[in-house]
């Protein structure tokens, strides 16, 4: 039975498992390797760290960790239950791991758009977060893209960056509330449906629509959506916001006691700093609530888990 299992080895992840170490807590930390931000060039706005590639990130904050005593597994989690007085934990390959407290740091998944060379760009010239890569980009012909009012929404945010931003619906329309704010904001307005990316090796030179003429750009952000990347919350019962985002409350603790969740999962500011502070949050929470245990004490009301709405 070890302490603490998390789920997850992104920032909140490796965050929680460095403070957990520190408090001489028994930890299993397993990864898939498929995280959120593996397509981006370099992770930006995480203080000493800006402009570092994420693969760089992962290999200082592995560095840090290999000074303690974790058992670090690269594999799919496929199961987690709680059982007793904790949880059961199944791997892809059949082993079954046991623990007191279970963390998730599973995050989400962006819903990519469909395009003809997407992929190619997505990560250097394409993005979905303005405040993560959208001072690259200043001052550059910036396209937006989405359904309807979602492209105008996020080219809104993007005329902070950039006075040259142009919104792409997708052929779909928009609420006229949204053209009129777009237009007194200087925000061209596109309706066509949106069949590719012009690029050169991932440099984004102009998108094409069904009809009409090309609209040159320098780099595109989406609004497309996101989904719980991991099935694990669903399956462990835990309850979600109207933002399909998990609920938690104090020190990042579920409606399912023993279960705590960090990072972009719960659909709160999704930064990389953040979610760090929120694994560092999640295991203070988790190695206060072993102390109690151990000392055989109650939890304080405010350590306790939220109570699920109806």
């Amino acid at each position: 039975m070890h302490d603490v299992i998390i789920i997850g080895a992104g920032p909140a992840g490796l965050s929680a498992a460095l403070v957990l170490a520190r408090c001489r807590r028994d930890i299993v930390l397993i990864d898939h390797g498929h995280g959120r931000n593996r397509f981006a060039r370099n992770m930006n706005g995480f203080l000493t760290r800006d402009g570092v590639p994420p693969k760089e990130f992962r290999e200082l904050a592995r560095r840090d960790l290999s000074k303690y005593q974790i058992r670090c597994i690269d594999e799919e989690v496929v199961h987690a239950c709680p059982e007793g007085n904790g949880f059961l934990v199944t791997l892809k390959s059949g082993e079954g791991l046991r623990a007191r407290k279970v963390l998730l740091a599973t995050g989400v998944s962006d819903l990519l758009p469909r395009l003809d060379g997407f992929m190619e760009c997505y990560g250097k010239t394409v993005h979905h977060c303005p405040y993560c890569d959208g001072y690259e980009h200043r001052d550059q012909r910036i396209a937006t893209y989405g359904r309807g009012n979602a492209a105008i929404g996020i080219a809104l945010t993007l005329r902070t960056w950039s006075a040259d931003v142009t919104a792409c619906l997708d052929g779909e329309e928009a609420d006229d509330s949204h053209i009129a704010i777009a237009k007194k904001n200087g925000i061209t307005v596109r309706r066509e449906l949106v069949t590719r990316l012009h690029h050169e090796e991932g440099e984004l030179r102009a998108l094409h629509f069904a009809r009409g003429e090309p609209l040159n750009a320098d780099a595109m952000f989406f609004n497309t959506g996101q989904v719980q990347r991991s099935g694990l919350p669903k399956l462990l019962n835990c309850a979600f916001d109207n933002d399909g985002g998990v609920k938690t409350a104090d020190r990042q603790q579920t409606t399912i006691p023993g279960l705590f969740l960090a990072g972009d999962a719960d659909k709160e500011v999704q930064f990389v700093i953040v979610a760090a502070a929120q694994g560092a949050t999640a295991a203070v929470g988790i190695n206060r609530e072993l102390q109690d245990e151990e000392r055989g004490t109650p939890a304080p009301p405010s350590h306790r888990a939220p109570t699920p709405s109806s």
